[in-house]
């Protein structure tokens, strides 16, 4: 369910930019601000407040990191194309994640490795047709979102409270959404169609959305979570056949077959270790 929403997500946004219905920044505010106001409405219906914060969190630094990856994306996207913005930001994403676990000490096994290369194969495989030479500073905003987002996924793997921890980051983005506005009101263009393309990015694929993320991180080790993300960009494509009448070819039925079978692969090693641990015991 959060790989589709993530999907979904640049799907909405792609929409947006495409077609000018809105720029880049309004596009991250109004995703932001509906984001926050969903919980709003449903720690509401739930009777609760929104949101007392224990000075001993870190969720300003989530919240950082997540204002990060919207604003990087959104530009970004203003002049790459679908399959280049693809391959940077899931590339930087495997990336980042791998970096950081291995500097914290996890090692990967061969059977890891090897489906990282699968489903990496798979990804690039899909996008080649539609690569080009990216724009410099876009390829840049593209790998600064694929680095925040690998950080915010690694920040929600110590989640207890997936609702909770999920809309406090998005609180702490608001006074960074309000200074966005500030800078970039002078060249702000919203229409209807926009505005709803980004309430719908926000209120649904990003609050829940990132909600599901931080509670299924709670079953993920972290190479799993890094693979499992390369997956969003067949899922968007397949989006694409079911909801906008795209073409299936045999190069979507290919790459879906790499994509999955090296998570596949990751899935079946952390398994395999698990029960030969089991029967240790």
């Amino acid at each position: 369910m959060a790989l589709i929403a993530f999907a979904a997500n640049s799907i909405l946004c792609r929409l947006a930019l495409k077609d000018n219905t809105i720029d880049a920044s309004s596009f991250t505010a109004i995703r932001l601000l509906s984001a926050f106001i969903m919980f709003i409405i449903l720690f509401g219906l739930m009777s609760k407040s929104v949101i007392n914060v224990n000075k001993k969190t870190n969720h300003w630094k989530a919240g950082l990191v997540l204002f990060i990856n919207t604003v990087t994306f959104s530009f970004a996207y203003i002049s790459l194309d679908t399959g280049t913005g693809a391959l940077i930001l899931f590339g930087t994403v495997q990336i980042t994640i791998i970096i950081i676990s291995i500097f914290m000490g996890k090692k990967l096994n061969i059977s890891e490795w090897l489906g990282l290369i699968i489903s990496f194969s798979g990804l690039a495989y899909l996008v080649y047709p539609t690569l080009t030479t990216p724009n410099f500073s876009s390829f840049i905003l593209m790998v600064l979102a694929g680095i925040a987002w690998g950080i915010y996924t690694l920040m929600g793997r110590s989640s207890t409270n997936p609702m909770r921890d999920t809309a406090l980051n998005f609180k702490f983005t608001v006074p960074l959404v309000l200074c966005l506005i500030l800078i970039t009101f002078p060249m702000m263009n919203i229409s209807f169609y926009g505005a709803v393309l980004a309430i719908s990015s926000g209120a649904f694929a990003s609050a829940l959305g990132y909600t599901i993320w931080y509670k299924a991180l709670g079953g993920l080790s972290e190479t799993e979570a890094a693979v499992v993300q390369l997956s969003v960009p067949v899922i968007a494509a397949i989006g694409g056949v079911l909801f906008i009448s795209e073409s299936i070819n045999t190069r979507l039925i290919i790459s879906c077959i790499f994509v999955l079978g090296g998570i596949f692969i990751v899935l079946i090693s952390r398994w395999r270790l698990s029960l030969k641990f089991t029967s240790q015991l």
